[in-house]
């Protein structure tokens, strides 16, 4: 089940692969995940000494959840990967020019994940063919069901 997602990052990018990581959480931003206070717009990945950090992610405090804390919305938080994934990950960064997105947040078994991808930069005619061609499947769809009626 899905959180939130990041459609920004399928517009602007190709994404290669797909990869499922745990997200080290304090309490309150677990509840305020739960309760559906996150957005993903603005968030990357990024590689330190090797570990995996997700940064710009905003998780809106609740006000009853975080009474004795100082919440922090847009802290860096670590990303949790198998270590043969993360050098796999790191070696495609430096040397083959990809990047890491956040794509999405969601449940697995109870636990809240993130989905990263590996992905290229699109150009700016790139995106211009992904929106021709999604209006041409839109519009395809609209002239099979005017015939089938």
């Amino acid at each position: 089940m899905s959180i939130a997602e990041n459609r920004k990052a399928f517009h602007d990018y190709f994404i290669e692969e797909k990869y499922e990581a745990g997200i080290v959480l304090e309490g309150w931003e677990v509840k305020a995940v739960r309760a559906g206070r996150v957005q993903l717009k603005e968030a990357y990945v990024i590689i330190q000494r090797g570990e995996i950090y997700l940064i710009g992610c905003h998780i809106t405090p609740l006000g009853s959840a975080s009474t004795h804390v100082r919440p922090d919305a847009i802290r860096t938080r670590k990303l949790l990967l198998h270590s043969e994934e993360i050098a796999k990950l790191i070696g495609k960064v430096e040397r083959s020019g990809y990047t890491l997105v956040p794509l999405d947040l969601h449940y697995t078994r109870g636990r809240i994940k993130a989905q990263i991808g590996l992905a290229k930069g699109k150009k700016q005619y790139d995106k211009r063919e992904a929106e021709k061609e999604r209006d041409w499947e839109r519009e395809k769809g609209r002239i099979m069901r005017a015939r089938n009626k």
